[in-house]
């Protein structure tokens, strides 16, 4: 559109919401407009926004010869729904040399080569509101193309439409052909797929919600669940926190409070399924109940931060699907609002999901380890696999990579499994064509306060076919290897040869249920802090020399 100047000639073929809003749109603009379709009451709205028309039984090429006084028109806009080839063939027979065609709905497109070649005509597919759509660092992001050099981009173009209607330059009003309250919007929806004389179908929403309005209820706490300690809010209701944290927090018997999600939809969903009593979809509901003493975090990686500050702020446990955060200064940040919280006599848990501490043949592994007090040494290779560089994991602003998001667990089960403080590390990385910005391939060396020393084997250039995780662990001329969380062989030790798990057990269900019990009973977090801020800390600056 803001390619149409002053005195063009344009067909708009199909006179539906679009077309007619297009007609407006041109005729702002100072185009002449001639608008065709096959009903007569669009046809009619079309001549009462200014088009020239053509209505059924006309012939639609001779009438835009004769709009265009014989030269054909600068440009044609398709705006219909068919399978048909006929509107884009007549379009270029409509159009001057050098004319151009705009497909903005969907149709035929089996083109004439010599309409296009005789005269150079130039034909194009629109793209929904213009630069910037489909683009994650402009939709996501908000980074905005430079004005000078993107003049029309996705935003600008609603800005104009904006303007326009409110200089009355567009009329939306007969447009609206149906209108139905938010409650009535499935009615909604089965005009506008089986009513074809329906243009502009409007819901009409309630006044401002409040923030009670934003809640819904969708039942009391079972009576045996009701409790005053270990009562759990959830602020993000994802696939995994639906998948495994829920039915982990339920089966360590929490009573499940609140659930938040951005939308509301997957909160009131997962809320339904384990039996929640509301769904919300703003975190301060939680925040704001003087019933949760627990909050869940299970939102994208660069909230965690600011989610778990309030938490604490707010004198309420925590636990927070790993990591606990993405930058050092968030680290700091909330190690002083812990101290903070301590200075008012106030001892909220922290705790994250380093769940494969958990994992019942680690914890046999280490009662095995306890009994030596030489120093170990442990190798870990890691079979990530692959993830696109676009998933959001991958995006050091929002997931922060894949060592901070994921291979941090590794980095805990090192030091829950030494047993003593990380005292520096080395790390080596591989990167490939069209890699993420943090590299997925890394060997990471930890060096322990007691000599040991353990390595990661991070990679994702694998074969899905190798099991995911293996351990090995050399200590006082004894090995023990661990296989993916199924088996944990011996050699060399006298009473320990090997055990086996019937199924993969990576610990989240034991991980949570220790911090619930520690919640209820007052006792200490199952993981130290100090542990947690030390992890943590490594994770991220391991990551920032990759």
């Amino acid at each position: 559109m803001a390619q149409a100047t002053l005195g063009e000639s344009f067909v708009v073929t199909g006179l539906g919401l679009v077309g007619l809003l297009a007609v407006q749109i041109l005729r702002a603009n100072g185009c002449r407009v001639l608008g065709i379709d096959t009903d007569p009451s669009r046809v009619d709205l079309g001549r009462h926004f200014g088009a020239e028309t053509v209505g059924i039984g006309e012939d639609a090429v001779r009438a835009a010869a004769a709009f265009s006084r014989g030269r054909g028109v600068d440009g044609v806009l398709l705006t219909v729904a068919t399978e048909s080839n006929v509107p884009v063939s007549e379009a270029a027979r409509m159009c001057r040399k050098r004319g151009r065609i705009v497909l903005v709905g969907v149709t035929g497109l089996k083109l004439q080569r010599s309409d296009f070649y005789e005269k150079e005509l130039t034909f194009q597919v629109s793209c929904s509101y213009g630069p910037g759509r489909y683009d994650p660092e402009y939709e996501e992001k908000g980074r905005d193309y430079p004005y000078g050099f993107v003049r029309w981009t996705a935003q600008r173009n609603f800005e104009a439409v904006l303007d326009l209607m409110a200089s009355r330059a567009i009329d939306v009003e007969p447009l609206v052909t149906h209108r139905f309250p938010v409650d009535a919007a499935p009615q909604a929806y089965d005009v506008l797929s089986s009513d074809k004389k329906s243009l502009g179908i409007l819901i009409s929403y309630p006044g401002t919600a409040s923030r009670n309005e934003r809640r819904l209820a969708l039942g009391p706490l079972p009576l045996a669940r009701v409790q005053s300690r270990g009562v759990a809010g959830f602020i993000g209701a994802g696939n995994y926190a639906g998948r495994v944290l829920m039915k982990a927090f339920q089966k360590a018997e929490a009573s499940l409070h609140t659930v938040v999600s951005a939308s509301g939809v997957s909160a009131a969903y997962y809320g339904r399924k384990f039996g929640f009593s509301n769904a919300a979809s703003m975190p301060e509901t939680i925040f704001e109940a003087r019933d949760i003493d627990i909050v869940c975090v299970a939102t994208r990686h660069n909230s965690h931060a600011q989610y778990v500050r309030e938490a604490i702020r707010a004198n309420k446990n925590v636990f927070v699907e790993k990591p606990l955060c993405l930058k050092l200064d968030e680290l700091d940040g909330i190690a002083s609002e812990i101290q903070a919280a301590h200075e008012r006599g106030q001892s909220p848990l922290l705790m994250v999901g380093f769940n494969r501490r958990f994992s019942p043949l680690v914890v046999r592994a280490k009662s095995l380890l306890a009994e030596m007090r030489d120093p170990k040494t442990i190798v870990m290779t890691i079979n990530a696999g692959a993830v696109p560089a676009s998933h959001w994991t991958q995006d050091l602003e929002v997931g922060g990579g894949r060592i901070i998001g994921e291979a941090c667990h590794f980095i805990d089960l090192l030091r829950h499994l030494i047993g003593a403080p990380i005292a520096g590390f080395d790390v080596a990385s591989m990167r490939q064509p069209n890699e993420a910005e943090c590299p997925d391939n890394v060997a990471i060396t930890l060096k322990f306060g007691d000599s040991s020393f353990g390595t990661v084997h991070y990679f994702a250039n694998g074969h899905k076919a190798l099991p995911k995780e293996r351990f090995e662990i050399y200590c006082g001329g004894r090995v023990l290897l661990l296989d993916n969380y199924r088996k944990l062989t011996g050699y060399g030790w006298r009473d320990f040869a090997a055990e086996r798990s019937w199924k993969q057990d990576k610990g989240q269900t034991a991980c949570i249920a220790a911090f619930v019990h520690a919640v209820k009973t007052g006792g200490p977090a199952p993981i130290p802090l100090a542990e947690i801020m030390e992890v943590s800390r490594v994770s991220i600056e391991i990551a920032a020399r990759a």
